[in-house]
């Protein structure tokens, strides 16, 4: 495919992705009192910071792109298949072990994926949680970023809610690179974002003021605890839309709500760092975190 990709954008969005990723990570497993005052008093916990399967899936479908210029659906399900295999304990959802289990023995990953949930598919947040990398990649091209979206998706959620979600981020993402405005981010990513219950919830916080609490929008939209992507996605975008210039302002507000806090964060960082890197993010946090490979060139 020739296109005017952008793996520049792309690998800031990969890297940010995986920053957002792993600080989100930090906040689980630990006393709820102690997570409320380290967040109150923005108390980062001390690295190493370990990054999830956000990171490892959003690592596959970054080379993917890098060597193929599109996503490649066979490549692509192969590439996540191989990642699992080299190390499953990365907090794979558990359908996600089922299915890239099966995929790596073999089976097509369409009826792999097809099969999910009594023949629904998965409608999970981890075809969103990955895909801002994809965004940035193709942000020349918003009709391709919608496409390549559907296409980077269906390789492990066959669910329309789950393949929306996808869609919703990667348009955020281009639409970062490409200097859209923080209040009219949302507006623009509905008008491209397929009807779903992930649209409705994006209308519906597309517009709220920012000045509003976060734990609010999450009560009314989700953060993630249902780990489906109509409660995940539009509260990330809220958040990102937020802090659409400043990275690490975005992530503690994004984990000031509890939930899915590893996947929203994913998703704010790889939507936001798409379009800063990571200016103004301290020496320290970048030091905490689990490195990407050195194929990555980062």
């Amino acid at each position: 495919m020739v296109v005017n990709a952008d793996i520049r954008s792309a690998t800031d969005a990969l890297r940010g992705l995986a920053l957002g990723d792993a600080f989100g990570e930090t906040w689980f497993f630990r006393p709820a009192g102690e997570v409320r005052r380290a967040l109150a008093e923005r108390v980062p916990v001390e690295g190493p910071w370990r990054w999830t399967d956000d990171t490892a899936m959003a690592l596959a479908l970054h080379r993917v792109l890098r060597d193929r210029g599109e996503v490649a659906q066979d490549e692509l399900a192969r590439a996540f298949a191989e990642a699992y295999a080299a190390d499953p304990y990365r907090n794979y959802g558990a359908s996600m072990h089922d299915v890239l289990r099966a995929v790596g023995a073999g089976e097509p990953w369409a009826t792999v994926t097809g099969r999910q949930f009594g023949g629904q598919g998965s409608w999970g947040n981890g075809a969103a949680m990955r895909v801002a990398p994809l965004g940035a990649y193709f942000s020349a091209d918003l009709d391709l970023v919608a496409a390549q979206a559907v296409r980077s998706a269906q390789v492990t959620h066959a669910h329309p809610e789950a393949v929306a979600g996808a869609v919703a981020v990667a348009v955020a993402a281009a639409l970062a690179v490409r200097g859209t405005s923080a209040d009219e981010l949302l507006p623009a990513v509905v008008a491209r974002t397929p009807d779903s219950e992930v649209a409705s919830r994006l209308r519906r916080v597309a517009g709220r003021p920012f000045t509003d609490e976060p734990g609010r929008i999450a009560g009314e939209v989700g953060c993630g605890a249902l780990i489906s992507a109509p409660d995940t996605v539009p509260y990330a975008l809220w958040c990102a839309a937020r802090h659409l210039d400043d990275l690490v302002e975005a992530l503690w507000t994004t984990a000031t709500a509890g939930g899915d806090m590893d996947t929203t964060c994913a998703i704010v960082g790889g939507v936001v760092a798409g379009r800063t890197g990571l200016s103004g993010v301290p020496a320290a946090w970048t030091d905490a975190v689990e490195p990407l490979p050195a194929w990555v060139g980062c």
